[in-house]
């Protein structure tokens, strides 16, 4: 029979979607029998975020090591990727789990590591910039490429960003697709206007698009989240209503009064606020990328992220119609219900285990 991890060490930040991937799979891992203790890494967790991981019944390391892609050195990641090492050891678990694989470079953990390729600055050059990447990134993507050869099992939220991951490195993760617990549908009538959602500062969402778009279009569209990014990257928003960060039970609610919700992004590994939007009961306008083909092709419009005037006519055309709203908010919140919590704990499972049993060091236990 094989092994199966009783304790893991999971990586994460505080700063957009990792944090919710995170706590998530604490959650489905807990089904399994598995303690997850958080090493968080970059900006501290701020009060609702402590008080989700509370709720959640985590141990929670704040580490003090910047994230990987803040201006720092290579050095300064080797260096914090060989501490989380010896947290691992000291904490004596069976599996560490990177949400920043090169971590993992220069360090030696002593058990099985995962590494999960949430996003990388090469793929996202690539989709939003194209061409030359500065030198800045060039160094660490050479360092995360080694990470990525040092774990033991890489896992990818789609299959779209796991063929894009292999092409870029010559690795193989395994697709997991991310997954999150059921929303429930609250009553009411629904704003006719577009809401977005996520890391509006990251230009690889394009909120700028959509802001063009907004100028363009008689109905109302809003933005949940910081404008500001922890590098002091900015978005302006001139034609789009921002409502700031909404916390979980907020954004919950904003979305369960929203007919229609729309992403432009350029770049998106899985998009966990598409899958948030879907529970909801949301119609959704995408941008024609491939993971949101993979993952929604069916059940949402699609349009080009680079063609503002469109986007307008189909976000206009649809929140003006009631009808094709519901049809699409119906398939939307269907699709929605492939992509769940368990699903994915599972796979991240099974995941663990074919590591552990390929040989990877066996930490001695005591009698």
């Amino acid at each position: 029979m094989k092994r199966r991890p009783g304790h893991v060490l999971l990586t994460t930040d505080a700063v957009g979607g990792v944090w919710t991937y995170s706590l998530d799979l604490a959650r489905g891992l807990a089904h399994h029998g598995v303690r997850t203790t958080l090493a968080v890494i970059g900006p501290e967790p701020g009060p609702a975020q402590r008080a989700e991981v509370r709720q959640v019944g985590l141990t929670m390391i704040q580490t003090g090591f910047p994230l990987d892609w803040w201006g720092v050195g290579a050095a300064e990641i080797v260096r914090s990727g060989q501490a989380i090492a010896r947290f691992a050891d000291e904490a004596g678990v069976d599996v560490a789990h990177l949400h920043a694989p090169s971590l993992s470079a220069e360090a030696d953990f002593g058990v099985p590591v995962i590494g999960s390729c949430h996003s990388c600055l090469a793929t996202w050059w690539s989709a939003v910039k194209g061409g030359e990447m500065p030198s800045d990134f060039l160094w660490r993507t050479e360092l995360l490429s080694r990470g990525y050869a040092a774990c033991d099992a890489l896992i990818a939220p789609s299959r779209s960003f796991r063929d894009a991951t292999s092409a870029r490195y010559g690795v193989d993760p395994a697709a997991v697709l991310n997954g999150r617990g059921s929303a429930r549908l609250a009553p009411g009538g629904r704003r006719s206007g577009v809401l977005t959602s996520g890391r509006l500062w990251d230009s690889g969402k394009n909120v700028a698009a959509l802001d063009r778009a907004a100028a363009r279009m008689r109905t109302p569209v809003a933005a949940a989240g910081a404008v500001t990014g922890p590098h002091g990257e900015t978005i302006t928003l001139s034609h789009i209503e921002s409502l700031g960060h909404l916390g979980a039970a907020s954004l919950a609610e904003r979305l369960n009064q929203t007919a229609v919700f729309a992403s432009l992004a350029l770049y998106e590994p899985f998009g966990l606020g598409v899958l948030e939007a879907a529970q909801a009961g949301c119609a959704l306008v995408l941008s024609d990328i491939p993971t949101f083909r993979e993952l929604w092709d069916g059940a949402a419009m699609f349009v080009s992220p680079r063609d503002e005037a469109e986007a307008a006519r189909v976000l206009d055309a649809l929140a003006s119609d009631p009808a094709e709203r519901s049809r699409l908010a119906r398939k939307a919140r269907a699709r929605a219900q492939l992509y769940t919590l368990q699903a994915s704990a599972d796979g991240t499972m099974a995941v663990y285990i074919e590591a552990m049993a390929a040989g990877a060091p066996m930490r001695e236990v005591a009698a």
